[in-house]
């Protein structure tokens, strides 16, 4: 495949619907927009020129590893969230929550954005994923689909879903390293493909090439508002059946309150 330059990367966002002061969540797998021009930094520095200025650029930047206290000066990020991720966090003035489900952000509203205390669930509106959503930032998901799309854990919470798995973290209490376990609506996330249909159906949904990678951009809000009429005649819609057999929605089922 052939390389695409920054210039070439910047046209695509544009012409997908990024525009200069937007606020854009940004998920992406490296791997399917590659080759391009600069690599992972390349196109961090496309999404920053799309922005611009008055832009807020903001990535997922958790750890993943429970048994450590979370440092968001030193503490990679998970690889599921992947290169691009772990080098956004890395950047002169790029601000980091400080906490283990942390977000990473640069730009005008980074700050406000990622500077919630420890939020659990780690998808309530009180979270980067809630900032977002409240000041009508965008959605960008490059190289991935909705399963990757943290929205809509967000969305499941607003619609007060019944179920909550048991989740540990560790953190540091008074300079003392300290277990805690609490409850998150966790799952498989493969249902979550149905937002595509919805945001599709209601034209809320801009697709097209990015790099090499499909890509979708989509309004936070427009996202939760559809989820939301959905969750609204079935709070289970994001877990397989049990007849499907998939172990983490069985487990999500399981916790259910009786009654």
């Amino acid at each position: 495949m052939n390389e695409i330059g920054k210039a070439e990367l910047v046209r695509q966002l544009r012409e997908l619907g990024v525009e200069a002061g937007d606020i854009l969540l940004v998920h992406t797998a490296f791997r399917a927009v590659r080759p391009i021009e600069g690599g992972p930094l390349g196109l961090i520095a496309a999404l920053h020129e799309a922005l611009g200025s008055e832009g807020t650029l903001v990535m997922p930047s958790w750890s993943g590893n429970d048994d450590e206290v979370f440092d968001r000066a030193s503490s990679p990020v998970t690889s599921d969230l992947g290169v691009t991720a772990d080098m956004f966090w890395r950047l002169p003035g790029v601000r980091r929550s400080d906490h283990v489900h942390a977000f990473a952000g640069v730009g005008p509203a980074a700050e406000a954005i990622v500077a919630d205390p420890l939020p659990l669930p780690p998808h309530i509106p009180a979270s980067p994923v809630g900032r977002v959503h409240d000041r009508d930032g965008k959605i960008l998901l490059l190289g991935t689909d909705h399963s990757s799309n943290t929205t809509l854990h967000l969305a499941e919470l607003l619609a007060d879903v019944p179920y909550r798995t048991t989740s540990t973290s560790t953190i540091l209490e008074h300079g003392v390293p300290r277990r805690i376990d609490y409850g998150e609506n966790n799952h498989c996330c493969v249902r979550f493909a149905l937002a595509d249909d919805w945001l599709r159906d209601a034209g809320l949904q801009r697709e097209g090439r990015v790099g090499h990678a499909q890509a979708r951009l989509m309004r936070s809000r427009d996202l939760v508002r559809l989820a939301l009429e959905h969750l609204a005649k079935d709070r289970l819609l994001f877990l397989h059946r049990p007849e499907e057999a998939c172990a983490e929605c069985d487990e999500a089922r399981a916790s259910i309150p009786a009654g």
